[in-house]
């Protein structure tokens, strides 16, 4: 994820063509994602699971309103660890001759940087320092190390344990209308977690390479919610207001701010990224390309509503 300047945190719902988010089951065959369902559950149950999250707030990419939710955030407890404490950081990493002591105050650790953290470090970082990690099953279908290359599909491909345990999941990926894939990944909450609020990279404001005054495509990408029950919400951090993001398959812009609501059972997604088709793309363009009535006027009739009173003052 990019880190967006530091003043920019105040901002509306961007949205794709004049809407807070797309609904894409009219162009899309849904009927595949009962047995999909079925596969991700039996096969999550096969392979390594992985954490995600964790650092929103020290990434910077919180709005200012909703900071608290990160609770315990790795960024800050590593950079407050003692000596002693550090060491034992270090020994849970995968690769502890990568993690220079002398020099820990240049090094930055975990998600979008330059050492990743082991299953170990993050285990040991919620047991002892409390740290919220809000995705506790991430499976990366295609691995993609940086946030910027996630729409390339250079060099990446299916690993091995995901051609074994999601060979429908991959078939139906390949059908999906994109050109190219880059990324590819199952993101998890856990019972009575949370999805922190936070976005992928610059708000509104954010112009194309080399363009004054207009406005950047949305990245490509679709979520899938086989089960339909991973309650998404987009942030109006300048209304106070929520936007519910309805449907088992969806795009909306990642640049605005988004969170997943609590619910007490497991619910997660799986997340494509990379370069829609050229028809694809102009088929979205017609028919929700309007601009009459603007995103705020749509956020309402999608649903947007303030969470309660409080935060609607706030």
């Amino acid at each position: 994820m990019v880190e967006p300047p530091s003043d920019s945190g105040t901002q509306g719902i961007t949205g794709i063509f004049a809407r807070p988010y797309i609904d894409l089951a009219p162009y899309l065959d849904l009927a595949p994602l009962g047995e999909i369902h079925d596969e991700i559950c039996l096969g999550l149950t096969q392979v390594p699971i992985d954490y995600t999250g964790g650092s929103h707030r020290t990434m910077g990419i919180m709005p200012p309103s909703r900071l608290g939710e990160a609770l315990a955030d790795y960024g800050e407890v590593i950079r407050g660890l003692g000596d002693e404490e550090f060491a034992t950081f270090q020994r849970l990493s995968d690769d502890p001759s990568a993690i220079d002591r002398s020099a820990r105050a240049t090094l930055e650790f975990g998600e979008e940087r330059e050492i990743p953290l082991s299953r170990r470090q993050m285990l040991w970082l919620k047991f002892r320092h409390g740290v919220y990690f809000p995705w506790k099953v991430y499976v990366e279908l295609i691995p993609n190390r940086y946030w910027s290359d996630k729409s390339r599909s250079e060099g990446k491909d299916f690993t091995r344990l995901a051609r074994s345990f999601f060979p429908k999941t991959i078939a139906y990926v390949k059908r999906l209308p994109f050109s190219s894939i880059g990324r590819c990944n199952i993101m998890g909450l856990e019972a009575n977690d949370h999805g922190t609020v936070h976005r992928d990279g610059e708000g509104e404001g954010a112009r194309g390479e080399g363009d004054r005054g207009v406005e950047r495509e949305p990245d490509h990408f679709i979520t899938l919610c086989p089960a339909g029950d991973k309650r998404l919400f987009l942030w109006d951090e300048r209304a106070r207001r929520k936007t519910a993001v309805a449907g088992r398959a969806y795009w909306f812009n990642d640049h605005d701010y988004h969170g997943v609501e609590a619910d007490p059972f497991f619910r997660y997604s799986v997340r494509i990224d990379g370069t829609f088709t050229p028809e694809f793309i102009e088929a979205l363009r017609r028919d929700h390309g309007r601009a009459a009535g603007g995103v705020a006027e749509a956020a309402m009739e999608a649903g947007g509503a303030p969470r309660d009173g409080e935060e609607a003052a706030a």
